[in-house]
């Protein structure tokens, strides 16, 4: 990996928690495990906006609070093999299905998937954990853009920012990237399908969610392997799901967001990109870097838009450098 660095609070009282009984509502990828390489996790639900946003926990109740946001067409498994490295340097991790996905609510309605709307749960998940601030915020793909809205919008309600794969969501950006690789345009050719009604879902459903699952491919194997993709094809199958995902990228052409003010990150940032990415050109890493005050760019040269599953140790590796702690080597490590 290669690092590039060179680039130059408003919060309520927490909303209370609900806690429900440790029941499974379903086997798969609805169910939480007990545990996750050892370390326990623990399931809540909120309520947020007028919806319930299930949300997987793992750390101490007191620990500095990490959230990561979790991207297309995955849900809060996607960072599976993040929660136990955080947990076990001290962090309280928060891990939604974001809503539409798997076990949250899917609202009706492209508007309840605008972007303003998608950052404004990740406020309420801050307010029903009782933190001003949260130590970090992480996104991967869809989850990097609602993270990037949440520093540009509510910089006061985090210490940190994290993004993997996904650029700044500045229209100057991806102008300059076309400039530089008008390919870029074909790569993006599914948000444009995504727009028509119905036929997408009825493509996406077919052959068991051939396309969906063909897609969550990383660099190897091990990255994303069949009994991953078994539990992802679960998840799609939820109710709404997949309406609901599609949503996202129908919102964001639909409903643009307006940036208040200022398209600048004053936050610090930390950007990780797998070079591999098939779906965005290399360039919007550098481009994406620009738009922060205090910005660090660390590129995966083999890695694939799958970074964290590609990855995990570098990843995580750098995750924990960012936030202060080093990281923990060993799956038996025990949890401060």
């Amino acid at each position: 990996m290669t690092d590039k660095s060179n680039i130059p609070r408003a919060g309520r009282p927490g909303q209370p928690v609900e806690r429900p009984p440790r029941q499974s509502p379903a086997s798969g990828a609805l169910e939480i495990p007990p545990t996750l390489d050892g370390i326990p996790l623990r399931e809540r639900r909120i309520l947020v906006q007028g919806i319930t946003l299930r949300v997987v926990e793992a750390g101490p109740e007191n620990g500095p609070l990490v959230v990561l946001l979790h991207g297309f067409p995955e849900y809060w498994y996607g960072w599976r093999k993040q929660i136990p490295a955080l947990a076990r340097a001290g962090f309280r991790v928060w891990v939604p299905d974001q809503r539409g996905y798997a076990g949250s609510d899917k609202p009706q309605g492209v508007a309840a998937y605008r972007l303003e709307v998608l950052a404004r749960d990740v406020m309420g998940l801050l307010d029903a954990a009782g933190v001003e601030r949260a130590a970090a915020v992480v996104g991967h793909d869809w989850g990097a853009v609602v993270a990037w809205w949440v520093g540009i919008a509510h910089p006061n309600r985090l210490d940190r920012l994290v993004i993997l794969n996904v650029p700044h969501p500045s229209r100057k950006v991806m102008r300059a990237a076309l400039r530089k690789r008008p390919d870029q345009l074909l790569k993006s050719w599914y948000i444009f399908a995504f727009q028509l009604p119905r036929v997408p879902e009825w493509l996406l459903r077919r052959k068991n969610w051939r396309l969906l699952a063909g897609n969550l491919r990383g660099k190897s194997p091990d990255s994303i392997t069949r009994d991953d993709r078994a539990r992802y094809r679960e998840a799609w199958s939820s109710p709404g799901a997949v309406t609901g995902m599609l949503n996202w990228y129908r919102a964001i052409l639909r409903h643009p967001p307006r940036f208040p003010g200022t398209n600048r990150v004053r936050v610090p940032t930390l950007i990780l990109w797998g070079e591999q990415d098939r779906y965005l050109t290399p360039e919007l890493g550098p481009l994406s870097l620009e738009q922060c005050d205090d910005g660090r760019l660390v590129t995966f040269p083999h890695a694939t838009h799958w970074l964290q599953h590609d990855e995990p140790e570098g990843v995580n590796g750098e995750l924990l450098r960012f936030l202060g702690a080093e990281p923990i080597r060993g799956p038996r490590a025990a949890a401060p």
